[in-house]
């Protein structure tokens, strides 16, 4: 028999608690139920990712390859790094034929070849092995019939640093350098900041400079392009390599304080300190991490679902790196850049700046 005294809580407080418990029985409900799929979903066969790049060794991918780990640690998958070291075609061939053979679950490749790769993807899609290209892609019409790009718009990041360089460069002689024309992980950059430069009815003298491979080709390429054309007003590469030199260039001679700008790509510490030293305007981070983590995720999705969900292409961005907001890449080494192996958290604070 309910006694009337405590008639308003069981209509106000009482119901109350009534509710928050109900809700919270439903809560655990679909908690359980998140966990029931999370245990079905390990009951998946061991997936194998083989990820074909075009420079193997190179620093830059360091970054990808911890963003691949990570993601592949998270849905119970092994990976494999392998390619060429020195960009040779057919040596990513035969790492895609290797991968064919022997049963991939899945390929990423860096499509660095308009052409070169589009019988081994058609062999493997044959084969019942999906294929996603990362870092670099074919242009629309090539014949390449992989499933999705992920990676830079590089076109449209080409034109972010055409539109940079004219604010910073009102008119003159102006240096668009490549470590190697023609590759399509950075040709298609110089291809942008062109675009945005021819079109701006100013009046430029465009210099494209071909810098070469390695880094001390690079260096020599970008000191002797600059003590040929002193009267150039600024310098602007659309590879890692060649910012660096473009930067340690600016610092030797002396080239901010004489009037002359700089910037280009990746996040290489050299060019990092080089910026907050004032002595490069900028670099732009295409942010490699999720080049590798987000192609993960697309194989796994593409192979769990019956290839119900995606692909789809993922533009991973990016970021402009100045003096003014460089400190922090300095300050704190990560998976994220590649510039730790240390699984972490890093807290943040403060308002966010878009």
């Amino acid at each position: 028999m309910w006694n009337r005294s405590f008639a308003p809580m069981q209509n106000g407080v009482g119901r109350r608690g009534i509710m928050q418990t109900a809700a919270l029985g439903a809560s655990l409900a679909v908690l359980g139920n998140v966990r029931r799929a999370a245990a079905q979903e390990a009951s998946h066969p061991r997936f194998r990712f083989v990820f074909v790049n075009h420079v193997t060794t190179n620093p830059f991918f360091t970054a990808t390859q911890y963003g691949l780990r990570d993601a592949a640690a998270l849905v119970g998958a092994d990976t494999q790094w392998t390619g060429s070291q020195n960009s040779i075609a057919a040596e990513m061939i035969s790492a895609i034929n290797s991968a064919i053979a022997a049963k991939a679950s899945a390929i990423a490749v860096s499509l660095v070849d308009p052409h070169a790769f589009n019988d081994p993807v058609e062999r493997a899609l044959a084969a019942g092995i999906p294929v996603f290209a990362y870092n670099a892609d074919v242009p629309a019409g090539s014949g390449n019939k992989r499933l999705a790009y992920i990676g830079q718009d590089l076109f449209k990041a080409g034109q972010m640093m055409g539109r940079r360089i004219l604010d910073l460069v009102p008119g003159g002689r102006v240096a668009l350098m490549i470590a190697t024309p023609g590759q399509l992980n950075i040709q298609p950059r110089i291809d942008g900041a062109r675009d945005v430069l021819d079109k701006s009815g100013r009046s430029y003298q465009i210099d494209v400079v071909a810098t070469g491979a390695t880094v001390n080709e690079e260096l020599s390429k970008v000191k002797a392009y600059y003590l040929g054309h002193q009267d150039v007003k600024g310098m602007f590469s659309v590879d890692g390599g060649t910012t660096q030199s473009v930067a340690e260039t600016m610092e030797q001679y002396g080239l901010a304080a004489k009037g002359v700008h700089g910037g280009g790509f990746d996040l290489l510490p050299r060019t990092l300190s080089l910026i907050q030293g004032g002595h490069l305007d900028f670099t732009i981070d295409q942010q490699p991490y999720l080049q590798g983590y987000y192609t993960v995720m697309e194989m796994h999705n593409y192979l769990m679902s019956g290839g119900l969900v995606g692909p789809a292409e993922i533009n991973t961005g990016l970021k402009f790196v100045t003096k003014a907001n460089v400190a922090p890449y300095l300050a704190t080494k990560s998976r994220f850049e590649g510039s730790s192996s240390e699984a972490q958290f890093i807290p943040r604070s403060g308002p966010i700046q878009s």
